[in-house]
């Protein structure tokens, strides 16, 4: 089955929120537009040493109750990096924020003085701009507050094979489906940044534990596909898909500007940011 771990992974099953975090989901949603800011961080410049550096960015944001929120997370597995999630609803909305950071000298001032602080503990930064494609997502959410760790898989799709990787992801959901899985996971397409034909899977979880049973969670996808079933996924999976690899990343409190709704529902987690 080592042709189908990979998607295994990247759709393993992840939280099951508490009801606080499902009522605040309406106010979450899943961003139209993902900005993905990449730091590779210097070896031994990781740890407290990159939160205290990031937390200048933390508190100049609060101070400035900026509107906009991002995400932080530090890989767990590959190259040393952390990634900063912000999400937009649109093209424009993103225009607007950046501008309104631009007419906010005091914020800018600070923002400037901390990259700049930053920037020596890192060997270089990359930044991606993907489009959310609900079509391929599975239940995703757009409220974190109980995630604790990001699974991240990449998907290099065959130029010309968009099609067969949306019918492949088709068939995954109607067995999720059908299997009564408790997955769920949010897929977006690279839009600049890469190369063309590359999507991200995005799957949260609340502990390592849901890792250790996607496994279990795995058989019963298969299971509900069936023999035949499973045969045309393999098929379509050698078609369309070129590579695929998957990360860990663990999220990272202290370098993100979260939501104040988050920070209620889990303030031992999330107040350390602020």
């Amino acid at each position: 089955m080592k042709m189908f771990r990979p998607i295994l992974l990247g759709l393993s099953f992840a939280v099951a929120c508490g009801s606080m975090a499902k009522a605040q989901q309406a106010a979450t949603p899943v961003p139209k537009i993902l900005q993905i800011t990449r730091e590779w961080v210097k070896a031994g410049k990781a740890g407290t040493v990159h939160d205290k550096s990031e937390s200048a960015f933390v508190k100049a944001m609060a101070e400035a109750k900026s509107p906009t929120h991002y995400t932080a997370m530090c890989s767990l597995s590959g190259k040393l990096r952390c990634l900063y999630f912000t999400g937009y609803a649109s093209y424009d909305a993103w225009q607007k924020d950046t501008e309104a950071v631009g007419k906010n000298k005091e914020l800018s001032s600070q923002l400037d003085a901390a990259l700049v602080a930053d920037g020596d503990l890192l060997d270089s930064v990359d930044q991606a701009v993907l489009t959310y494609e609900p079509d391929l997502s599975y239940h995703a959410k757009g409220d974190l507050s109980a995630a604790r760790f990001m699974e991240i898989t990449e998907f290099h799709v065959r130029l010309g094979h968009a099609k067969e990787f949306a019918d492949l992801s088709k068939m995954y959901i109607a067995a999720c489906e059908k299997s009564g899985s408790s997955a769920h996971w949010a897929i977006f397409r690279l839009d600049y940044g890469g190369p063309s034909g590359v999507y991200l899977l995005l799957s949260s979880d609340k502990s390592m534990a849901e890792i250790d049973s996607s496994d279990a969670e795995g058989k019963k996808i298969q299971a509900a596909m069936g023999e035949e079933g499973m045969k045309k996924f393999r098929d379509l999976e050698t078609s369309a898909v070129e590579s695929v690899s998957s990360q860990l990343f663990a999220i990272n409190p202290h370098q993100s500007y979260v939501p104040d709704e988050w920070i209620k529902a889990a303030p031992d987690f999330w107040s350390p940011a602020q």
